[in-house]
């Protein structure tokens, strides 16, 4: 594997540029050297925010397994928790929609600016600030028994409640990204911020991913203590599993399922009377698609390459994602099983390449790698419906 930068490496170019022809719209990249915001303040109530996430932006080099035919790594990719599930809720949000996706990026000085007009080209609700520095950066690569590895190769700087532009707090929804006690933190710091507004702003969905290091038995106290706080937990199968020590897999290797679902059912039960009809668990499970669990619901949902395996390149950011995808259906249907299909669909996106998908618009509609949005969903839908939960 090469070292990262080497003199010896190859790169390929990143594969998400949006190309430059006329069916292509490339915004002009921020002016402002501190920050910029695609919205005044005053247009809050004009054009609102559905969804914000407290996710990172990273730059990632990816390096491919020591046993790939092709070894070129992918160097300056847009990654991070934070660019994925803003994407996710992007895919599904097309201009103008787009401008209620929020989301922050911390730009360090050696911001490429190619990365900048891939960003702006998504017309999102962005805070872009200048940082000194660098920016957050991130190696991915693979170690001893070809296991996936990630490390920063740059200072990581968190994103907090006070990070958060007036704009960005009145959104709908937030994506968190974090352990159950910075949770129950996040949370309470959103709020705070909200209230000072001044603003009548209903209340917000918080959904919220555990990060995986503290998905074990002795934080399992605390997760039932941070699921008071939120309205959708989503860990994925591994990640679920782990945290009551027992086998998320079969013997051949797919999901198991009665696991999936006992272990959210007990999640489920350690609620509160007064949480207990409001929380949803939603476990994401790969190419085994996803499973829904709150007080009234259970359902099983495919992943929309299910039958299509050879599609899927690269699963970074699909959990992600999903997320973001899943933010937005709730927002806008308020039912989790079909916000949980959105979450599906955004998923299938991120997947497709390393990298981000790529946007185009042609003949007044946007197409994301090719594919005009509306057409999969309505195609994932229908299999739905067919094939229907389990």
């Amino acid at each position: 594997m090469h070292e990262p930068g080497g003199p010896d490496t190859e790169t390929k170019p990143l594969p998400s540029t949006p190309t430059s022809t006329p069916s292509s719209r490339i915004h002009s990249p921020p002016k402002h050297s501190l920050f910029r915001l695609c919205h005044s303040l005053a247009s809050v109530v004009m054009h609102p925010i559905d969804f914000c996430t407290t996710g990172m932006f990273i730059i990632d080099d990816i390096y491919p397994s020591p046993s790939a035919p092709d070894q070129t790594p992918f160097l300056n990719i847009p990654g991070g928790a934070g660019t994925y599930s803003a994407l996710g809720a992007r895919v599904l949000s097309p201009s103008p929609q787009s401008k209620r996706v929020g989301w922050l990026v911390d730009a360090g000085h050696d911001f490429p600016s190619l990365l900048r007009e891939i960003i702006d080209s998504w017309d999102t609700a962005i805070l872009l600030r200048s940082r000194d520095g660098l920016t957050t950066k991130g190696w991915n690569g693979y170690g001893a028994n070809e296991h996936r590895a990630f490390k920063y190769l740059t200072p990581k700087l968190r994103i907090t409640a006070e990070d958060l532009s007036p704009e960005l707090l009145t959104a709908k929804s937030f994506h968190l990204i974090c352990a159950p006690a910075r949770c129950i933190e996040l949370v309470e710091g959103i709020k705070t911020r909200r209230a000072e507004l001044g603003q009548s702003l209903e209340e917000p969905l918080f959904i919220w991913e555990p990060v995986p290091d503290l998905c074990v038995p002795a934080e399992l106290d605390n997760t039932i203590k941070a699921l008071e706080h939120v309205d959708i937990i989503s860990p994925n199968h591994a990640e679920l599993s782990d945290i009551f020590s027992v086998v998320g897999n079969t013997e051949s290797g797919d999901v198991d399922g009665q696991v999936i679902e006992d272990c959210s059912s007990k999640l489920l039960s350690g609620l509160s009377a007064s949480r207990a009809s409001k929380v949803s668990v939603v476990v994401r499970s790969g190419k085994d698609g996803c499973y829904v669990a709150s007080a009234s619901k259970r359902a099983w949902l495919p992943a929309f390459h299910a039958p299509t395996p050879d599609k899927v390149v690269d699963p970074t950011g699909g959990g992600n994602g999903f997320l973001g995808g899943l933010a937005i259906g709730l927002v806008r249907t308020g039912d989790v099983v079909e916000a949980s299909k959105w979450g599906n669909v955004a998923a299938s996106f991120m997947i497709e390449q390393v990298g981000v998908p790529v946007l185009q618009t042609e003949g007044g509609k946007e197409r994301w790698n090719g594919v005009v949005v509306e057409e999969r969903m309505k195609e994932y839908s229908m299999r739905c419906e067919t094939e229907g939960s389990r």
